[in-house]
C-alpha cells in the first residue's frame, strides 16, 4: 500500500465541553508543502500537537507513514520532526551539550551525536554559537536550534507551528529555502503561519481552518484563480450605463462605490479611460489590484459563516 506521508483522519478534540477541533480531515503527500491558515484560536496548534503525539484526540487518528499516532506512537514518532511555536529547552545548558543529550533518545552515541550536531548547526546557521548557553540565544536562534533538533532522526515528515515568529528576514528566507529542499527530497511539510505572504511563497496547498473546522483546502493555483488580477475604476458620476460599458473589458463588480473589473486578458488602462471620458464620465481613479491570500481567507470565512 502507498501511503500519503501523513493523514489527519476525522480528528475531534474537546477541552472540557469546548470542542477545539470538529471532525477535521486532510492529508499531506510526499514532496508537498501545505500551509495551515486560521485566525488565533482556530485550532492550528491543537492539530499539530495531536499530529506529533503530544495531545491525544478525543476521537479520530493521524497516520504517519502508515503508523497510527494513537496506537503506534513510538513507530510514528520516529518519522516526525516538530518545531513548536514556543520551544522549551534547558536554558542553562550549552546548545551542543543539550543537542547531544536529546540525540541520545534516538540511540546515537555521544560521538555520533556531536558529529551530527556540528553538521546540523552548520545547516541552520548556528555553527558559531554551538558552545553558547541557550539562555543567551535570541528567539530566532532558538527557532533555528529547534529546527536542528527536528532533523536529528532524519524524518520524512515535518510539522512547523508558527516557526516564522521571531525570525528576521534572513531567518525567514532560510526557512523558505529549507522547506523547499525538503520538498525536493520528497518529504512532507505542514506549517502554520500568520505571515500569509510567506504561505503564498512556499505552499503547494493551503488548508483553511476556522473555529475548529476545515472550511477549505485549496491548491495555490486555485487560490490564484480566486485572486484574479483586476482593475479598480472609480468615477465621480456613475450611472446605470457604466457597468455595460465596462463589461466588454471583464467581469464587473461594485465595491464601496468603485467598479472592479476582473481581467479578461490585459485591458489597456488608457483605452478604458478614453472611452469613459468620451461617454461623459469623470475618472477619479484607475489602478491594478490583486486579491491577497488574506482576502481569499476572509472570503472563505464569510462563506463558512453563511453556511452555518
Amino acid at each position: 500500500m502507498v501511503y500519503a506521508m501523513f493523514t489527519v483522519e476525522n480528528i475531534t478534540r474537546y477541552f472540557g465541553r469546548f470542542k477545539a477541533l470538529d471532525n477535521i480531515s486532510f492529508k499531506v503527500d510526499n514532496g508537498e508543502i501545505v500551509g495551515y491558515v486560521g485566525l488565533n484560536g482556530a485550532g492550528k496548534t491543537t492539530t499539530i500537537r495531536i499530529c506529533v503525539g503530544v495531545l491525544r484526540p478525543s476521537s479520530g487518528d493521524v497516520i504517519v507513514d502508515g503508523y497510527s499516532i494513537t496506537r503506534q506512537k513510538r513507530e510514528a514518532s520516529f518519522h516526525i520532526g516538530w518545531v513548536p511555536e514556543l520551544p522549551i529547552f534547558e536554558l542553562d545548558e550549552k546548545a551542543i551539550d543539550y543537542f547531544v543529550y536529546l540525540a541520545g533518545y534516538y540511540g546515537l552515541s555521544r560521538s555520533e551525536a556531536h558529529r551530527l550536531g556540528k553538521e546540523l548547526f552548520e545547516q541552520v546557521g548556528l555553527s558559531r554559537f554551538m558552545e553558547r548557553r541557550l539562555k543567551h540565544y535570541s528567539l530566532g536562534m532558538k527557532k533555528r536550534f529547534a529546527l536542528a533538533i527536528s532533523m536529528i532522526n532524519d524524518p520524512r515528515n515535518f510539522f512547523f507551528d508558527e516557526v516564522l515568529n521571531g525570525l528576521d528576514p534572513k531567518g525567514i528566507a532560510f526557512f523558505r529555502d529549507l522547506v523547499k529542499r525538503f520538498k525536493r527530497e520528497g518529504r512532507a511539510v505542514l506549517f502554520s503561519s500568520h505571515i500569509l505572504s510567506e504561505v503564498e511563497n512556499i505552499a503547494d496547498r493551503v488548508v483553511f481552518i476556522h473555529k475548529g473546522r476545515i472550511i477549505a483546502v485549496k491548491t495555490m493555483d486555485e487560490i490564484k484563480s480566486m485572486a484574479k488580477p483586476a482593475l479598480v475604476v472609480k468615477v465621480s458620476n456613475p450611472d446605470d450605463k457604466l457597468p455595460k460599458i465596462l463589461e466588454k473589458y471583464g467581469e464587473v463588480r461594485v465595491r464601496n462605490g468603485k467598479y472592479i473589473l476582473v481581467f479578461r486578458g490585459k485591458p489597456d488602462k488608457n483605452q478604458i479611460v478614453r472611452e469613459l471620458v468620451e461617454n461623459g464620465y469623470s475618472v477619479e481613479e484607475i489602478r491594478s489590484a490583486r486579491t491577497s491570500l488574506e482576502k481569499v481567507f476572509f472570503k472563505l470565512i464569510g462563506e463558512a459563516g453563511e453556511e452555518q
